[in-house]
């Protein structure tokens, strides 16, 4: 059973102990005589309810609910007042007091107040306690300490206060971009309604405008004799996320802007007008100032969508990120696929930090996959993951990424281990570009013969077998 600490602050002495006894039983409550040490000892420690008299000496009632809501925006406060004055609770009303109690104060009718007013807080509690589970189980796009991707946290985290605003994410494919709409949506008010997406490069083009819009009984042969619900519809005081917009139409351009410009919008096959209120988060991997110049793509729906801006840093511009995603991966497949594996082996993990990646975090995610799947030691090496072989290169179009270096962070690097990933890797090319010639293959790395062939089978044909 959760136990919620109450604050009283009356100056009139019978009405602390009268309320301490009635209340004692059922909460953890500490009174004040004056508002000045109750707000000295909120900031200390924040209670979950606050009793305020209105009538009080030195600091009055309503300037201490300012501080209050100061201090603590989110705090619930039901204020008492001594006297019939309206226009005093109405100030307290919209300066955010959640209730109001009328001396003499009538226990039963308190208790009513103070118990409405903590199934709130319980409710908010419940809400945030699913945020952060969400938050923690589904947005890996999140993991690591690059620079990159703290500020976009950043920016999530102040654009998901704004439930209305537009918000457009940008990146390569595989980068994250849809758990990024995500962590807005279950970060924001919008987290009690619905979080709906769509592909929009997945949906016809004939079709998209009845997706998203719904249609009206009888709009087309073969529609629905009750109509549909488009999806802003369904999004109705939550999000709406569409991925891929550069491949909507012109037409269904013109219908979302009119939408966002004044949250109205028409169902196909009707004249009724609908209003709605939904955020927009809209994604791509496209160029849409290019789209723009070439007619593809509305200029003012840019600028619309666009009112927040987001762009989701590729793999490849934050390396130091790569390790933790990878052992984020490992911990999600051991436990979906009951594995043992207890972690990466050093030569893997310069392997992963050198590797140029072209589908980002999704093909993090394989690569890791497949190493759980297919592994059998308590780490996962190379040959798990199939880096590292030149067939496997080949098949599975890998490229080590030579001449980009994993960054030396504060907790060190493995150089043994990527001095031999970089020599093995150029023993193998030297060998591809000279058809398995030994001496011509040293030649091209500046090394004699018997340096060459003792490298070779230290580095190569032990590795092989």
């Amino acid at each position: 059973m959760i136990s919620y600490s109450l604050c009283l602050i009356d100056d009139d002495e019978d009405i602390r102990i009268g309320v301490g006894m009635a209340l004692d039983a059922l909460y953890r409550i500490e009174s004040f005589e004056t508002a000045e040490t109750a707000l000295a000892a909120m900031e200390k420690s924040p209670p979950d309810l606050v009793l305020l008299d209105i009538g009080l000496p030195g600091m009055n009632g309503i300037e201490a609910l300012r501080r209050i809501k100061a201090l603590c925006p989110q705090m619930l406060v039901i204020m008492i007042t001594a006297y019939d004055d309206i226009e005093t609770v109405v100030s307290a009303m919209k300066l955010g007091a959640h209730d109001y109690v009328v001396k003499p104060i009538h226990m039963d009718g308190l208790e009513v107040c103070i118990r409405n007013a903590l199934e709130t807080i319980r409710l908010r509690k419940e809400v945030q306690l699913l945020q952060e589970k969400y938050l923690k189980e589904s947005t890996p796009c999140f993991i690591g300490g690059s620079r990159n991707i703290q500020d976009v946290m950043d920016t999530v985290n102040m654009v998901a206060q704004s439930p209305d605003t537009p918000v457009l994410i940008v990146g390569e494919t595989g980068t994250g971009k849809e758990l990024v709409a995500s962590a807005i949506h279950y970060r924001s008010p919008n987290f009690n309604g619905r979080l709906v997406s769509i592909n929009c490069s997945a949906i016809p083009r004939d079709l998209i405008e009845s997706e998203l819009f719904g249609y009206e009984p009888g709009a087309f042969t073969g529609a629905r004799t009750a109509g549909k619900k488009g999806l802003i519809e369904e999004a109705a005081n939550g999000t709406l996320f569409l991925d891929e917009i550069g491949d909507l139409s012109l037409e269904a351009q013109g219908k979302l802007l009119r939408f966002l410009e004044g949250g109205e919008y028409y169902k196909i096959g009707g004249t009724k007008k609908y209003k709605g209120q939904t955020r927009i988060i809209s994604a791509t991997n496209k160029n849409l100032e290019n789209m723009i110049r070439k007619g593809a793509f509305r200029e003012d729906l840019y600028y619309r969508i666009g009112v927040i801006k987001i762009e989701v840093p590729s793999l490849n511009e934050r390396r130091e990120d790569i390790i933790p995603l990878a052992g984020h991966f490992l911990a999600e497949f051991c436990r979906k696929l009951g594995k043992p594996f207890t972690g990466i082996t050093p030569e893997a993990e310069n392997a992963l930090k050198c590797y140029h990646w072209q589908g980002n975090i999704r093909e993090l995610k394989n690569f890791i996959e497949r190493g759980v799947i297919l592994g059998k030691g308590s780490e996962l090496t190379l040959r798990d993951l199939g880096i590292g072989k030149p067939e496997d290169r080949e098949s599975q179009g890998l490229n080590n990424g030579v001449g980009q270096f994993p960054p030396l962070s504060p907790k060190g690097i493995d150089l043994p281990s990527l001095q031999e990933s970089m020599e093995r890797h150029y023993i193998e090319e030297a060998l591809k570009l000279t058809g398995d010639n030994e001496s011509k293959a040293a030649l091209l790395l500046n090394i004699n013969h018997h340096t060459f062939r003792y490298r070779k089978k230290k580095l190569l044909d032990q590795w092989r077998q």
